[in-house]
């Protein structure tokens, strides 16, 4: 999930930007803009920087032992080989 205190920093930023002229409509666009933002990053499924980490650390895990029974495997299939040709 996305961080609201970022979701908030931007529609406040969004709401900034607006001309001085529209400032009593200013807290009304920040909810709005808060509400749209938030919408939109739930739609796109996105996972945390801390979520991110972990899943990296399990892929390197993984590459790791893959790369370890491949060459064991490659190992036991070359003494197999030689076996095969005494």
């Amino acid at each position: 999930m996305f961080d609201p205190k970022a979701i908030d920093d931007i529609a406040s930023r969004l709401a900034a930007a607006i001309p001085p002229g529209l400032n009593n409509l200013k807290e009304d666009l920040e909810k709005t803009f808060h509400a749209i933002l938030q919408g939109a990053l739930e739609k796109l499924d996105l996972v945390t920087r801390e979520e991110f980490e972990v899943q990296k650390l399990v892929l390197a895990k993984t590459r790791a032992k893959l790369e370890d029974l491949e060459k064991r495997v490659a190992d036991i299939e070359q003494n197999a080989l030689s076996k095969e040709e005494l």
